[in-house]
């Protein structure tokens, strides 16, 4: 089953983010809780863990690109 991996709400003033690594490649097996996206805000600095073990399959979002809260920025095949 593939499962979205969403960006999560990190505050109130913030509404887009830009995507600055990836910690694993299309194909990859991420362990729930992974740092699997590196994010950067005008503040801060956060990653965005897996929400599921599984493979990555597909990534959405690329570095450089802005996200919006809510975006889905990749998708894993659950296990």
């Amino acid at each position: 089953m593939a499962v979205d991996v969403s960006l999560p709400e990190l505050g109130e003033d913030i509404e887009y983010v830009t995507i600055t690594y990836w910690h694993f490649k299309v194909g990859d097996k991420v362990n729930e809780g992974d740092d699997l996206v590196e994010i950067n805000t005008e503040k801060a600095v956060f990653n965005v863990p897996a929400p599921v073990s599984g493979f990555l399959l597909e990534i959405l979002v690329e570095e450089g690109d802005m996200a919006e809260v809510g975006e889905a920025l990749g998708t894993i095949d659950e296990e």
